[in-house]
């Protein structure tokens, strides 16, 4: 019943628009009413046993004792009412939404603190007191007026049962129904606190030691009760000696007495030690505890460490308090080395760390930690070999750490060699006995999952549930890590790249500050300007570009007044060493990431011309051809009409090459393929026109006409082919897949000369020699052709070429028919080419001939020795078509192209 009515007297209140302040003063008057009732009862029972009251004596004092209850009770309503004087109007005004000051609120829930304390306090100080002094009074006086015989030993005994076990039953019986009334307002009050009490109402709570409550107790459940018991017995037993005549001799009376208040004396003390040393044992527990406490605030765990000394209620709580330590550890552990790795960035060092904190927080015997690669679709994760780090790579499906991966879902395996998805190589190949797993995802803060985290073998059985948070907990820092460190690489990879850049690019570049001081310089620059980048780094523009150079800081100031680009060109840059240089300088404003000026930045094109025309031509020919472009002198340059023999080369699928890549591993895979096909170009007397993304474009016959231009082109296809498959041998080796190029070329009549202004040159061709040969580079992907080359090209070749003829086309936008061959000098090593190019060479020739059935026969054959030829499958599914649909009468076996 306590521990419900202040839930229903104070919570139900509130939540009815009741008034909690008097709810709970009612709470209380009930509660003084119950113990007064059991104090009441108490009294009566012993003097009804003992007092020997009259009938007379026992209808007189309940005459009396109504006045005398509503006397005391009245002193007890009033004192109770005043006592809640600071709680109840708080509580009142909370009801109502308000929010009481912060000293109110504190001094209330001081007074509920102390509530029960002032109700234990008022009972023995007030109430007891009173109710006796009101209870004799009432009886002197029926007594005396209607002669009811009262005896005085009568009155001493029933004002010492009043005093000596009414009223402290009545006491104890209110300061613990006090005080579950009191829990819910303190709970109230303290959260609408929500922090501590002031330290002027701290200083206010009545703090009452265990020791002062057992002493308490002894004193008034033990020592008095047992005083007053031995005291009424010896009075009992003389008065029934007296009364029957029977006299003891004094020294037996003595002895009596002697015995009595041995007893008595025994009783209280053993009463006295025991609550002390009870208060001692359990202080002691509970200083040990609150030490504990401390020190785990002042963050000295490792000290903090309490023993179970004891079997009580204070070994559970011990217990516990190491489990919560145990917790905190963990915590400060995963705390400690979560800032560990934070100030780690360099992804290898990263990797075996995380591996050696989860092996440590775990307790396991292994770990590891697979990461995400977007472009292979792998799971990989890196170890130590030696004095080199090497990478694992698996199926990001494979295994336990591929289940995770794939479903997102925690793994904590107790039986891996049952479970199937168990890869048992990896044991038998190392010698490693795996007897449990547990694997979690990891998920960076977009929740993308980049990768899991794997331990092995906890030591001392399996992995808990607790494993599994700690992992969790500790995956959510090991993503914070790795991203910041895929952060830092990304970051350090564009500095390099950019240092790259700067380092390779042929132009000279500045930097300024906003004042006008230079801040970088790169290799060019120190050459153009004759100083070292230390002498460079930290000069103002103007002391630097003085004299003849002058122009330089006049560019300077006009853009950095205007904010725009300033250009000059073909200007004379004087050297700090002697000298001058030909330059375009530009003059830009830096900005930075949010569009503020920064600085300036200059960029100084060396157009010397000598060095400007040998470098040109050193890109687009071999040095041979450019000696013989140079040699020939200005009659050479410009725009002359001549035979050249054109060819176009491009990768297949390179777009979705190059998604798969990303853009470094795409200009590394650019790099290596140009400088194989290039090659070859040179090698033969060609020169390259331009790159065109992932296409080549080469020039045979120009600057000028060769005999045998055409066998060139002829032989650099096939040569092209042949190092393709090399470059594709490599890759394949490494973990890359092959590459697939398509070759057109074709021969005739063009525009060939430096075209463009005289500032800026492109050295190119022009015509539509230019246009078949890119067709048929386009073609060749409709035909499933690597090499294709026009009739005029096949015309003009000197030497035996392995050829067949794939069509007759009409490309879009011309009238006029072409010729198409296929160069296979690349496969003449294959035993069953001869006999494919015949079979194919028929198969033509019954297709002009309108005769379906033999040319579907001739590349039905043709398919069988090579299942995977284009141009067969091509004709084959023509015959088809033709056949179920035939062409018209006038029809000559050309077919349109209506691709480019």
């Amino acid at each position: 019943m306590n521990g419900t009515a202040p839930k229903l007297a104070l919570d139900a209140g509130a939540e009815r628009g009741g008034d909690s302040g008097r709810a709970l003063f009612w709470r209380l008057i009930w509660i003084y009413n119950l113990a007064s009732f059991v104090a009441v009862i108490v009294t009566l029972v012993l003097a009804t046993i003992g007092l020997e009251f009259t009938d007379q004596q026992w209808a007189i004092f309940w005459i009396a004792v109504w006045p005398t209850v509503a006397f005391y009770v009245s002193l007890d309503l009033i004192v109770i009412s005043r006592q809640l004087k600071p709680l109840a109007p708080v509580l009142s005004a909370l009801d109502r939404g308000e929010h009481p000051d912060g000293k109110a609120l504190d001094a209330a829930l001081v007074r509920a603190l102390n509530f029960p304390q002032i109700s234990a306090m008022r009972v023995i100080c007030l109430h007891g007191p009173a109710a006796t002094f009101a209870m004799l009074a009432a009886i002197s006086v029926t007594n005396y007026f209607f002669h009811t015989g009262v005896a005085a030993w009568q009155l001493v005994a029933f004002a010492c049962l009043t005093f000596f076990f009414a009223t402290p039953s009545h006491a104890i019986f209110e300061f613990f129904a006090v005080s579950r009334a009191m829990e819910p307002v303190a709970a109230r009050l303290a959260r609408g606190i929500g922090g501590p009490i002031h330290a002027e109402q701290q200083a206010r709570i009545i703090s009452v030691p265990l020791r002062s409550k057992l002493l308490f107790l002894t004193i008034f459940v033990c020592a008095l009760p047992l005083i007053f018991f031995a005291a009424s017995f010896l009075f009992k037993f003389s008065r029934l000696m007296s009364k029957h005549g029977f006299v003891v001799p004094p020294n037996d009376l003595a002895a009596l007495y002697v015995w009595t208040l041995g007893v008595v004396a025994i009783c209280i003390l053993g009463s006295v030690l025991m609550a002390m040393l009870t208060s001692q044992e359990v202080s002691r527990s509970a200083a040990r505890l609150i030490e504990a406490m401390g020190r785990v605030e002042g963050g000295q765990l490792d000290e903090a460490k309490l023993d179970v000394l004891s079997t009580d209620e204070y070994a559970e709580i011990n217990r516990g308090f190491g489990l919560m330590l145990e917790s905190l550890r963990e915590e400060q552990q995963i705390l400690e080395v979560t800032q560990d790795l934070a100030g780690e960035l360099v992804l290898e060092v990263l990797i075996a760390r995380i591996m050696h904190a989860t092996t440590q927080l775990l307790n396991a015997e292994r770990a590891t930690l697979f990461l995400y690669d977007e472009k292979t679709d792998e799971l990989f994760t890196l170890y130590a070999d030696g004095l080199e780090t090497r990478q694992i790579s698996v199926p990001k499906t494979s295994g336990i750490a591929g289940a995770v991966f794939t479903s997102g879902r925690t793994e904590n395996i107790t039986a891996p060699y049952e479970d199937p998805r168990f890869n048992r190589d990896v044991d038998l190949h190392t010698g490693f006995t795996t007897r449990s797993i547990l694997c979690v995802p990891i998920t960076n803060k977009a929740g993308a999952r980049i990768g899991v985290a794997q331990a092995l073998n906890r030591k001392g059985g399996v992995f808990t549930q607790k494993d599994e948070a700690r992992l969790k907990a500790f995956a959510a820092q090991i993503a914070v890590s790795l991203e910041n460190a895929k952060l830092f690489d990304d970051v350090l990879s564009m500095k390099n790249y950019n240092e790259s850049i700067l380092k390779s690019t042929s132009n000279g570049i500045l930097t300024l500050d906003a004042e006008g001081r230079l801040v970088t310089a790169n290799d060019a620059a120190e050459t153009l300007l004759g100083y070292a980048r230390d002498d460079l780094v930290g000069q103002l523009a103007a002391e630097l570009f003085d004299g003849a150079n002058a122009w330089v800081v006049e560019n300077l100031a006009r853009t950095r007044a205007t904010g725009e680009i300033a250009l000059a060109v073909d200007a004379e840059l004087s050297r700090a060493g002697g000298g001058a240089s030909s330059v375009n300088l530009t003059a830009a404003p830096l900005i930075d990431a949010n569009d503020e000026r920064i600085g300036s930045m200059l960029v100084l094109e060396d157009i010397t011309e000598e060095k400007r025309v040998r470098s040109t031509m050193s890109r687009y020919m071999s040095k041979e051809v450019a000696d013989q472009l140079l040699s020939a002198g200005e009659l050479e340059l410009g725009g002359v009409e001549q035979k050249v023999t054109v060819m176009f080369s491009d990768v297949r699928s390179f777009t979705s090459i190059a998604e798969a890549l990303g853009p470094r591993e795409t200009v590394s895979l650019l790099n290596e393929y140009f400088t194989e096909m290039v090659d070859v170009i040179f090698q033969h007397g060609g020169i390259l026109d331009k790159y065109m993304g992932d296409g080549i474009m080469a020039l045979f016959g120009a600057p000028l006409v060769g005999p045998n231009d055409a066998d060139n082109a002829v032989a650099v296809a096939d040569e092209m082919m042949q190092r393709l498959a090399g470059l594709n041998a490599r890759r394949v080796a490494a973990g890359h897949g092959p590459l697939d190029i398509g070759i057109g070329f074709s021969t005739g009549a063009t525009v060939v000369g430096n075209i463009g202004s005289v500032r800026r040159l492109d050295y190119t061709v022009i015509g539509d020699t230019v246009n078949l040969a890119s067709r048929l580079e386009g073609a060749s992907k409709q035909y499933g052709a690597r090499v294709m080359l026009s009739e005029m090209t096949v015309r003009d070749l000197k030497r035996p070429a392995t050829l067949r003829e794939v069509d007759l086309i009409r490309v879009k936008g011309k009238d006029r028919p072409v010729a198409v061959f296929e160069s296979l000098g690349y496969r003449a090593h294959e035993p069953q080419l001869a006999e494919l190019i015949g079979l194919h060479g028929r198969g033509v020739e019954a297709y002009r001939a309108r005769d379906w059935a033999a040319a579907a026969k001739a590349f039905d054959a043709a398919l069988g020795l090579y299942p995977d030829d284009g141009p067969a499958k091509v004709y084959a599914q023509r015959c088809k078509l033709l056949k179920r649909t035939p062409p018209a009468g006038d029809w000559d076996g050309v077919w349109n192209l209506t691709e480019k």
